[in-house]
């Protein structure tokens, strides 16, 4: 196997730690308040005061940028969480229990598998109202049945496996054979999964914020600046242009990252 493979995954993985420590940063990194206004310098291109310039109301573009990256990334990654926890469990108790428990915990994620994730999305913020917090509960709602659906499978290999038998026939809790000898087992899968789905879920609140679902003004984030710059195209294009960049290199970025771990830590692609 050649050195090619470990070298994208250290840029990835280096890529997206610099996209996370940014975001972790981002009050000490943004070299102006978002919020600050400057109503005689709106509208300005790149400058040296100005590295991405200024916004309709004089705001530098690139502290926003910088903090609406903080809040698109924390949003994202708690409803990821959120979805690992809530369909993680379920598909592993369906998986383990089998029977009723499974019928009954898979149709429920059926059920909402059918949806089209933005318009469960926006059916979940119109009932709670706009803002981050009820983003973060729509994304990890439509998020749980593919978290279920992914961990059940293998769960289900695993749960017949010898050593798990064997636990079970010295008298191990039904706890701690999940937690011990299934949930470790399937360690791969959920990090591969969980980069992947972070990265998409950053699209999906970019598009609630687009949308004006999501993160409300003047609070900065990605998906707003793009719908506000939007207005100003021909006048100033940069806020526009540089948040959707930033978008773009994010969702590239933990897209990439789960691309190599998964050809990585899938044994019958190694040898590819």
């Amino acid at each position: 196997m050649n050195g090619s493979p470990s070298k994208l995954l250290l840029f990835a993985a280096g890529a997206t730690v610099l996209v996370i420590a940014i975001a972790v940063f981002a009050p000490w990194v943004a070299p102006y308040d978002p919020l600050e206004q400057n109503v005689i310098s709106r509208l300005k291109g790149p400058s040296a005061a100005h590295w991405l310039g200024t916004d309709q109301f004089g705001r530098d573009i690139l502290s926003r940028v910088i903090h609406g990256l903080r809040a698109s990334l924390g949003i994202s990654a708690a409803a990821v969480a959120v979805a690992l926890l809530i369909g993680g469990a379920l598909g592993l108790i369906a998986a383990y229990y089998r029977g009723w428990t499974e019928r009954i915990a898979m149709r429920a994620m059926d059920i909402i598998f059918a949806f089209p994730v933005m318009l469960l999305a926006i059916g979940i913020i119109a009932m709670l109202g706009p803002g981050s917090t009820p983003t973060a509960i729509a994304i990890a709602v439509v998020y749980s049945p593919i978290f279920a659906r992914l961990l059940r499978g293998p769960a289900l290999v695993i749960a017949e496996s010898d050593y798990v038998m064997n636990a079970r026939s010295i008298g191990a809790s039904d706890l701690r054979i999940i937690a011990r000898h299934i949930l470790p087992n399937l360690a791969s899968v959920v990090l591969v999964q969980t980069s992947l789905l972070l990265s998409t879920a950053i699209l999906v609140e970019a598009s609630l914020s687009f949308l004006g679902l999501g993160t409300q003004p003047p609070s900065p984030s990605l998906g707003t600046m793009l719908s506000e710059g939007r207005n100003f195209l021909r006048l100033s294009p940069w806020s526009a242009v540089f948040s959707g960049a930033a978008i773009l290199l994010v969702a590239f970025a933990l897209n990439l990252l789960g691309d190599v771990l998964r050809d990585t830590l899938d044994p019958r692609l190694r040898g590819e």
